[in-house]
């Protein structure tokens, strides 16, 4: 992995899921890059949305057919090479209360949406709500005439980012967190991280900053007006009722929809869409949040799965918008680049789903010319490969946890069984999370921070098992001289 001496072509500020693919179509394409963020990778917007890797049903009404069809292309993409194993299917509820219309209306709507994906990855069709129990036993059948059924697919956000940061740097691009820019000037920008302050002579910027662009593009120009606003998202963690099959997305006013869905275990519920104008560190999730979160999910579940005492996690994200004048759940999810006086090019909003286009987009406002010729290729992620037979003394369900984040780079975890006698052992009991994980975040994939590694290498954080005693032992690991760490190199 390169170090941050030199000329580079290209600085990306933000390791977020358009960051962190910027600066890997960018070294794929030949440019020396470098990527930095302010805190760690992927731990603003990026880890904090839906899951979701999806056509965009929604976006049907509002004609956007165009988005719809890319969504398509991209989410079968990640499905079937380049994330194989961190995107999977998921197929969605859609309840339809009322009229025989509304039932009619939403089967031509799933009609079209399938067509727009040239009929792959794309089982749709109407049922009953006695089948539609089936598939989630909790739903609450009062009322509905029918249920959509819908193939979409989902992934672990997080993860997602990380592979993605992985594979840049495999090809050279120099990666950092917690490494904040505080000075942007003419082919320089001056950091400041870990290890002191520094600068780092560049050709050209791209703000990939997320909630935090207006921020950086202040840096490059004191006196530029904001570019664009934010929208809160939250969303919360429960135990699974039951095994369940599919996931719920009920309309709840305008273009809006919630949902409830199995993920990593846990039933996740959401979202919210509310103007945000404070301190994007500043995020929070309040009680007028909880209310509105657990009153739309009311709709299709019943009080005894959302019992408040029952949370195991919350969390809040900003979404990054145009401005406008509609409201944020009505306003275009594209996103917007835009260029400044020093060069500097910002991109802000988007979606999960069609990050690596966003980046293509990106690439092709820079000056360089191998990156504005560059052409997206679906190359498969680190841990995309053939998977390796289980161990018989790995148990299956640590397996399937090991297979779903790591795929085929699940070898260089199992290796770690010949240096520490612990690696297999789970850190919590509850949860198929192993210690092999914790230090496979530290050596080899930038975890500073226990909340790196609670909440972005593994899933214990959003399990609801991120408590006193489990944090205290990966600081531990973290921290002392004889850890994972100190065996580096």
């Amino acid at each position: 992995m390169r170090d941050f001496d030199g000329d580079f072509d290209l600085l990306v500020i933000g390791a977020g899921i358009i960051g962190s693919r910027v600066a890997l179509e960018a070294a794929q394409a030949g440019l020396e890059v470098a990527l930095v963020d302010a805190s760690d990778f992927g731990s603003g917007t990026s880890q904090s949305s839906s899951k979701l890797i999806h056509g965009g049903l929604r976006y049907l009404p509002m004609g956007d057919l165009a988005l719809v069809r890319e969504n398509h292309l991209e989410r079968r993409a990640l499905l079937d090479k380049v994330a194989r194993n961190l995107v999977w299917p998921l197929d969605f509820l859609i309840p339809v209360p009322g009229s025989v219309f509304a039932a009619a209306e939403l089967w031509a709507g799933l009609l079209l949406y399938s067509a727009l994906s040239g009929f792959r990855h794309s089982r749709n069709g109407l049922i009953g709500t006695k089948r539609a129990l089936t598939f989630v036993p909790e739903l609450k059948p009062g009322g509905l005439r029918a249920c959509g059924v819908l193939q979409d697919a989902q992934t672990n956000d997080s993860r997602l980012v990380v592979a993605t940061v992985t594979a840049a740097a495999r090809l050279g691009v120099a990666v950092s967190n917690y490494t904040r820019v505080v000075g942007i000037e003419k082919g320089a920008a001056h950091l400041q991280g870990p290890a002191g302050a520094t600068t780092v002579r560049c050709k050209q910027v791209v703000n990939a900053a997320g909630p935090w662009v207006d921020e950086v593009r202040r840096l490059e120009d004191p006196s530029c007006k904001p570019g664009s606003r934010l929208s809160k998202g939250v969303h919360v963690t429960l135990p699974m009722p039951s095994e369940w099959r599919a996931a719920i997305a009920r309309q709840v006013g305008g273009s809006r929809v919630a949902f409830a869905l199995p993920w990593e275990d846990v039933l996740l519920i959401g979202t919210t869409d509310t103007p945000y104008d404070g301190d994007p560190n500043d995020v929070r999730v309040t009680e007028s949040d909880l209310d509105q979160v657990f009153a739309e999910a009311s709709l299709s579940l019943p009080d005894e799965v959302l019992k408040r005492d029952r949370i195991l996690y919350t969390f809040a994200g900003l979404r990054v918008l145009e401005l406008g004048s509609s409201t944020t759940a009505e306003a275009p999810r594209e996103h917007v680049i835009t260029e400044g006086p020093l060069g500097m090019v910002s991109v802000a909003g988007g979606k999960l789903t069609t990050h690596r286009r966003i980046a293509m987009d990106v690439l092709r406002r820079l000056s360089d010319e191998r990156a504005r010729h560059h052409r997206l290729v679906d190359v498969p992620l680190p841990g995309a490969g053939e998977l390796p037979p289980r161990p018989v003394e790995v148990e299956p369900d640590v397996w399937d946890n090991l297979v779903r984040h790591y795929g085929s780079e699940v070898t260089t975890l199992l290796a770690y069984r010949h240096t520490y006698s612990d690696a297999f052992e789970r850190v919590h009991p509850a949860a198929p999370v192993v210690w092999a994980q914790v230090y496979h975040g530290i050596l080899h994939e930038w975890a500073q921070t226990v909340d790196d590694v609670v909440r972005r290498r593994t899933t214990l954080a959003v399990r609801g098992l991120a408590n006193e005693e489990v944090r205290a032992k990966i600081g531990r690991v973290i921290a002392s001289p004889n850890s994972a760490r100190g065996l580096v190199g």
